[in-house]
């Protein structure tokens, strides 16, 4: 997800000298109780102090009031009222009434309406990036390139509409012709997490659009706003086109809608991100009834530092991937893999980079890592500095929590050992676990040792490490980087992982095949009947 580049954060960096400690002291001095009515880009996407978290043609819903919570300052945004089960039923009949009519068109004809939903999104993207930010609590440049990332995947799949494509088989019998074919699956759930609250629901959206899909997406029940907001956008498109709003419903819930969700069999493919726990259950449901699941789990990515590498672009890729959005992306750097001789040296630039990192409110300037998106993730920040210190890591820097009604943290450094337990868990928060390593072997099997297999990134001049590392018997995740940080994936690529990242692959490349049913067709055009493998049944 490249949403800030490296050079632009080295350059904000070097013009900030506002220290973790200077901001602990003033952040509570520099907060207001805001709400609804001092953000005015919520009038603009269409936002009310009180929303409807239902869509499926219509807006409706009949369960509990939630509040929408800023997690820079504790204060109440707005709130949403939840769907109930059957809200949810009445949504999935919908959709089903809507495949009907949406997979009759022509695929170039839905990626002309999935073009549309692009460029209402360009006319929001301000707006909507702000929401992002405020309601998750990335900062603002984060918050708009999720935005665009749902733009880009836009585009990429109007392209795939014209191209979506079978094959033509040589038939071995006369007068008959071998075909594959490739058609919808009907409705598509998509469950998303609080990371990215916009951009993933994008990529499931676009692509399972111009396949001919509906869609039936929940989002996390904690950036219910951003639900919404998108799907007044998407659903605007479809109303200007005469089309059913249900080809794009919307339940905001908890997880008694996921829970029915993947039981239901009116649902073709479940497509589940969230963590790795969630995602196995998921999994079994889903298979329990045959159906398809598609999950983006878990990461506990990796970089690996050779001895020739480039250290002026390894402390500016680790600090994007460790410190963007405060440690909450899956593909967020949490082991730092560095060759025994170029240790020393990392390790102090990183931590001259660390002090000037300025922590607060992400829609200010010049703030560079937002807060954690709940207070709960405060606790696992918190028990994971216990665990590292009780199991022989040092903190180099940082380790505490930042005082204020906002959920604060100081981007944290701890030295410790490859093997230590809590280094092999996901925790999703900015802490950066330092090891060494001698050789690019030591380093693959440090790579590898984790039971997540997402994001990886080497760094070296040397090609036959490169080659090494991209081959069979290099890093095992999904995400295979040299020289670039663990995060910032491109739209074109599939992104996806192995092992407990669940195997799913979504966004580019041939992901749409995940979203669709292989149909082999054997076409006879002749007078005779004859029998594959030569086979005489007379």
């Amino acid at each position: 997800m490249a949403l800030l580049t490296c050079g632009k954060l080295l350059s904000r960096l070097q013009s900030n000298t506002l220290s973790l400690a200077k901001f602990s002291r003033t952040l509570t001095s520099t907060r207001t109780a805001m709400g609804y009515d001092d953000y005015p880009f919520l009038k603009e996407l269409g936002l009310k102090e009180q929303n409807d978290g239902v869509y499926y043609g219509k807006w409706a819903a009949s369960g509990k009031v939630v509040q929408s919570v800023d997690p820079s300052t504790g204060n109440v945004i707005a709130s949403v009222r939840e769907g109930t089960t059957d809200d949810y039923a009445a949504a999935v009949a919908a959709s089903r009434e809507a495949y009907k009519i949406w997979a009759e068109i022509p695929a170039p004809k839905r990626g002309e309406i999935v073009r549309q939903i692009g460029d209402a999104l360009r006319q929001k993207k301000k707006p909507l990036g702000q929401l992002v930010a405020l309601e998750m609590g990335k900062i603002l440049a984060e918050g708009e390139g999720e935005v665009q990332e749902y733009i880009d995947i836009c585009d990429f799949a109007v392209g795939l509409s014209r191209t979506l494509s079978g094959k033509v088989i040589p038939s071995e019998r006369p007068g008959h012709y071998l075909l594959e074919n490739w058609n919808p699956l009907g409705l598509v759930g998509i469950i998303t997490a609080f990371n990215f609250p916009v951009a993933v629901f994008g990529w499931n959206n676009a692509i399972s659009l111009v396949g001919g899909n509906v869609n039936l997406w929940k989002g996390a029940p904690t950036t219910p706003l951003c639900t919404v907001a998108v799907t007044n956008i998407v659903s605007e498109v479809l109303k200007a086109n005469n089309l059913p709003g249900a080809i794009c419903s919307a339940i905001c819930g908890g997880a008694d809608i996921g829970k029915k969700m993947a039981e239901d069999p009116k649902v073709n493919l479940v497509s589940f991100t969230g963590s790795t726990r969630v995602g196995r259950e998921v999994a079994v449901t889903v298979q329990s009834r045959f159906g398809k699941s598609l999950l983006e789990l878990g990461g506990n990515n990796a970089i690996a530092v050779m001895d020739d590498a480039d250290i002026d672009m390894v402390v500016r890729a680790v600090l994007f991937a460790a410190v963007g959005t405060a440690g909450q992306r899956c593909t967020t750097t949490r082991r730092l893999i560095l060759h025994e001789s170029v240790h020393d040296e990392v390790t102090a630039r990183l931590l001259a980079a660390y002090k000037q990192i300025k922590v607060g409110n992400p829609l200010h300037a010049g703030v560079l890592c937002g807060p954690l998106h709940t207070k709960a993730a405060i606790e696992h920040y918190q028990t994971a500095i216990q665990r590292a210190v009780s199991e022989g890591g040092q903190i180099l820097t940082g380790g505490k929590t930042i005082a204020g009604a906002g959920n604060f943290v100081e981007p944290t450094i701890i030295s410790i050992k490859h093997d230590a337990k809590i280094v092999l868990e996901e925790t999703f928060v900015p802490i950066l676990y330092v090891m060494k390593c001698k050789s690019l072997d030591e380093a693959i099997a440090i790579n590898n040792e984790a039971s997540q297999g997402l994001s990886s990134s080497l760094f070296t001049k040397n090609m036959e490490n490169i080659f090494k590392w991209t081959g069979p018997l290099g890093s095992d995740c999904g995400i295979v980087n040299v020289n670039i940080p663990t995060s910032g994936a491109e739209i074109g690529g599939a992104f996806g992982g192995e092992k407990e990242t669940g195997g799913g692959r979504e966004s580019g490349s041939d992901s749409w095949k995940q979203y669709m049913r292989r149909s082999t067709c054997t076409i006879n055009c002749s007078k005779a009947l004859p029998l594959a493998q030569g086979i005489k049944f007379e």
